[in-house]
């Protein structure tokens, strides 16, 4: 018999996020081509919802749908309600997530860890969201073992997946500890997608540039390194030139930049690495070196310690579209 899916869309529910279950669970099939899900999507009430675009989806069921699952999933949604104010539910959901049978696996994608985290199931557990709401994630909700940097969790019967894509990465996992590699790599191939990413979310955060703004103590400074990140970079060098002590100008840069010298320019010299391995063909011995690093095992050492993941890996999955084409 199929695995009966239940996907939950809200109002403002983003469309992609919306789709990933069904795309993933619908293309898993055992050796004679039966389907194994079932996959069908409910509201609150059984009503249309608007989507986070131009376009509205109507479904077939109402909140009755979650007593029928083995397995819920809560997408994100744009219009994110008390959820993400002050960490409660509307009664309207309260009473629908109430419907759900003990023991039914609960699956969240992207903010959608919000509304299980609200309900008070991710309590003691670990859970992971969108990179960019991790922050507020923690805030409203400190009994949860938040990871910000891993693309999903699974904790057997709750399971979160990071932003957006992320899903489909945690869908796979889903059909991989359903069914095994030989079915998700199926599903995989079909969909085209990689059956498994390597490193998390960190290496998808883009860190901003810092700015040169005049008359800031060490922005001069800090410029003028951005342009030498291949040069070995002395603490003593760096102070002489903005015309400071050691000590005065490490002070004047923490209050500047949150951060140590050290810890700026390696920070700096990661994402010059990033930059060079997605849009230039140079070896990792090479990036290595333009990049400050001096060696490839030192470049390694930085990318799966801050990334968790390798040069060679990190290339392949964000070689430029121009490159590949």
């Amino acid at each position: 018999m199929a695995h009966k899916v239940a996907v939950l869309a809200l109002n403002g529910v983003i469309a992609f996020e919306l789709g990933i279950p069904a795309r993933i669970f619908e293309s898993a099939r055992d050796s004679a081509g039966v389907p194994l899900y079932q996959v069908a999507t409910c509201t609150l009430d059984g009503r249309p919802v608007d989507t986070s675009t131009d376009f509205r989806i109507a479904v077939d069921h109402g909140p009755e749908l979650l007593e029928w699952a083995d397995t819920v999933v809560v997408p994100a949604s744009k219009d994110p309600g008390p959820m993400q104010a002050d960490a409660r539910l509307t009664p309207e959901l309260g009473a629908a997530l109430a419907r759900i049978r003990p023991g039914t696996r609960l699956v969240s994608i992207c903010t959608g860890s919000f509304v299980l985290a609200a309900a008070g199931l991710l309590d003691g557990r670990p859970a992971t969201t969108h990179w960019r709401y991790t922050e507020r994630f923690a805030a409203l909700f400190p009994a949860v073992r938040l990871d910000p940097d891993v693309l999903f969790t699974d904790d057997g019967d709750v399971l979160t997946s990071g932003g957006v894509a992320a899903g489909v990465d945690l869908c796979l996992h889903i059909v991989r500890r359903d069914h095994g590699s030989a079915v998700a790599n199926t599903v995989a191939r079909h969909c085209l997608v990689p059956p498994w990413r390597e490193g998390g979310q960190k290496q998808y955060v883009e860190l901003p540039r810092p700015s040169a703004e005049p008359g800031s103590g060490t922005a001069a400074v800090r410029a003028w390194a951005l342009e030498h990140l291949a040069e070995p970079l002395s603490l003593r060098q760096l102070a002489d030139r903005a015309g400071m002590s050691v000590r005065t100008f490490t002070r004047r840069f923490r209050d500047e930049t949150g951060a140590s010298p050290g810890q700026w320019l390696t920070v700096q010299r990661t994402e010059r690495a990033r930059q060079l391995l997605e849009s230039t063909d140079l070896t990792v011995d090479q990036v290595a070196r333009e990049s400050g690093f001096g060696t490839a095992a030192s470049l390694r050492l930085q990318l799966r310690g801050r990334l968790d993941v390798a040069p060679s890996a990190y290339r392949r999955t964000f070689r430029t579209a121009e490159r590949v084409g």
